[in-house]
């Protein structure tokens, strides 16, 4: 979900490492079991509306450096010019379509609405593979059957129904849906946010959570235990100012001792940017059923701006845990607060995790800021021009309203904030989208992937750069990529590709912390342009939302496991075609 950020910030963070709040505790709120429960209609129409936009509908996400005018840290003629990587060809039986938007909006009897993006995500574990969109969840095994159909993530958390199609009532707002198996515990977690609405008329309330799932076995088809993370944070106008507020994008990640939630807070009735939230909760509580409480950390500064996006890593599969200083969770973050170019990220520790298994945890959260390779934000996706069958829906009228012709749309390139991380082979891989300039060709989209070494000198912080580099394409954009690596420290960096000469597609490339990123190949051809309505003027953009992000996993097997957003064939529905590729790789 993406959210506009006001243009001046309702107060300037202190810029000391230790000015931030002092963590706080609050007990999560236990909201009793689920099972992965398909409906018995599969009805898709009937009362209420089709299409609900919540906050993720905002266009954009800026986040303002200290000043009101600031200027870029790198100039404009530094954008990154990267040679056009290799293109090894299609690699054909890599993995199978996963959701759609016809599988989203028809889950649960049909009790949906139409949405984009889907927000990818992704677990795997135990033979299965768990995948989650907006706003549906579905089990497969790794060969692809089916055991439990697509169900709505409303109905798996017992939420009522986004919208009950035989009453037109509203339930909850819900969106950004993560995903998390944990092999040490074998226990499968799903997150999401959540934001109470007036059940008549759809309109935001004042109270908002993130929800957590967690297995209470290996298998996903079964039980499952559900708490809620209140989000709100009303009456502290110091670290939460003009809240009742949202967390909007939770992120996750885990270590040995504690899973992790960060998210970035906004008020819900003002304008206003309160930074990242950080939420460290003990594993084996969640994984119990007991109670549980969660420490947070909140008015965390970062350089000349407020920290934002603070990517928790996960541990590859069969790896060890970071262990030093009482046991430590990483996190990464970018640094571009003007929405332009940067040249530095910064690497987070919180230590002492062990502590989380305490009735006192003692936590400490620091960072360190790491000279690194240019990146800034990307430019919108062009696409390859194809059959627009709901732009000639709009124009002929089959709304009600003649409309002018609605011309291809583009494909949304996001910002460049830090995508997912994980801890593997001593070192932490990441990546992001950012601006780049080819050789042959315009500015474009392109990924730019970071290899970290985190070290210590007693109880400090430091990093360095082990391997850093660019995906890119001229004519094409490379967009909303994830590195998935195993504990050799081999994986695979995926992302969705746009461009001239193919519909939007699902790729990847080799990756390890020797020869940086490897060739491109294709994984799943594009077989029409993205023809969605939240690229259409007619329903008020002509930027087709896409990704938010996606999901690159590790099996214990060493394996890679990634998902991505691209164009399938077969039937749509008529508001949007877009659809999931879930690849398989050995690296």
């Amino acid at each position: 979900m993406k959210i506009a950020v006001p243009v001046t910030l309702c107060a300037l963070l202190a810029l000391s490492q230790t000015a931030f709040a002092a963590p706080s505790q609050q007990a999560l709120k236990y909201l009793g079991t689920t099972r992965l429960a398909p409906a018995s209609s599969s009805a898709s129409q009937g009362l209420g509306q089709e299409i609900h936009p919540g906050p993720e509908f905002d266009a954009h996400f800026d986040r303002l450096a200290k000043g009101s005018v600031s200027p870029a840290r790198v100039p404009a003629s530094h954008v990154p010019t990267p040679a056009d990587s290799a293109v090894f060809g299609f690699q054909a039986d890599v993995g199978f379509d996963g959701l759609t938007h016809r599988d989203q909006r028809n889950a649960s009897g049909g009790n949906q609405f139409s949405l984009e993006p889907p927000d990818q995500a992704l677990a795997v574990g135990n033979g299965y593979v768990v995948e989650a969109v907006n706003t549906a969840i579905r089990v497969r095994k790794t060969d692809g059957t089916i055991p439990v159909p697509a169900v709505g993530l409303n109905a798996f958390f017992n939420l009522a129904p986004s919208i009950d199609r035989s009453t037109g009532v509203y339930g909850p707002f819900t969106s950004d849906p993560k995903a998390y198996y944990d092999a040490d515990t074998q226990r499968w977690f799903v997150t999401m946010l959540e934001i109470d609405q007036d059940p008549a008329t759809g309109a935001l309330q004042g109270h908002s959570s993130v929800l957590i799932a967690v297995s209470q076995s290996a298998d996903p088809t079964g039980s499952w235990y559900i708490y809620s993370l209140d989000t709100t944070n009303a009456g502290d106008p110091v670290n939460h100012p003009g809240c009742p507020c949202l967390g909007d994008q939770p992120l996750i990640g885990a270590d040995a001792n504690g899973f992790y939630v960060t998210t970035n807070e906004f008020p819900l009735f003002t304008s206003g940017f309160n930074g990242a939230q950080v939420y460290a909760m003990s594993k084996a509580s969640l994984e119990s059923g007991g109670p549980v409480a969660a420490v947070s950390f909140s008015n965390i500064p970062l350089a000349e701006g407020p920290a934002y996006s603070l990517q928790p890593a996960t541990t590859a599969p069969g790896g060890p845990h970071a262990n030093r200083q009482g046991g430590t969770e990483y996190f990464m973050s970018a640094l571009d607060f003007n929405n332009s170019l940067d040249n530095r990220i910064a690497v987070w520790a919180l230590t002492n995790t062990s502590t989380l298994n305490s009735t006192a945890p003692a936590l400490a959260l620091q960072s360190t800021i790491i000279d690194s390779q240019v990146y800034g934000a990307p430019p919108s996706a062009q696409q390859k021009p194809g059959p627009l069958p709901l732009a000639a829906f709009i124009k002929d009228g089959g709304f009600g309203v003649k409309a002018s012709a609605q011309i291809l749309p583009l494909v949304d390139g996001n910002d460049d904030r830090m995508q997912q991380v994980t801890w593997a082979d001593g070192k932490l891989w990441s990546s992001l989208n950012t601006v780049v300039k080819p050789a042959n060709g315009v500015v474009k989209a392109g990924t730019a992937y970071f290899i970290v070494a985190p070290s210590w000198s007693g109880s400090a912080l430091s990093g360095s750069i082990v391997k850093q580099g660019y995906l890119s394409l001229s004519n094409h954009s490379l967009i909303y990529p994830s590195v998935g690596v195993n504990s050799a420290g081999k994986g695979v960096i995926a992302f969705s590709v746009v461009g001239d000469s193919v519909y939007p597609s699902a790729a990847y490339a080799p990756i390890d912390a020797v020869n940086g990123a490897g060739a491109i190949r294709f994984a799943a051809l594009g077989a029409a342009p993205d023809d969605g309505f939240s690229g259409y003027a007619f329903f008020g953009s002509r930027v087709g939302r896409w990704g938010d992000y996606s999901a690159a996993v590790s099996d214990v097997d060493g394996s890679i496991w990634f998902a991505n957003e691209y164009i399938p064939g077969g039937t749509r529905t008529l508001y949007a075609n877009w659809g999931t590729f879930i690849g398989h790789v050995t690296p």
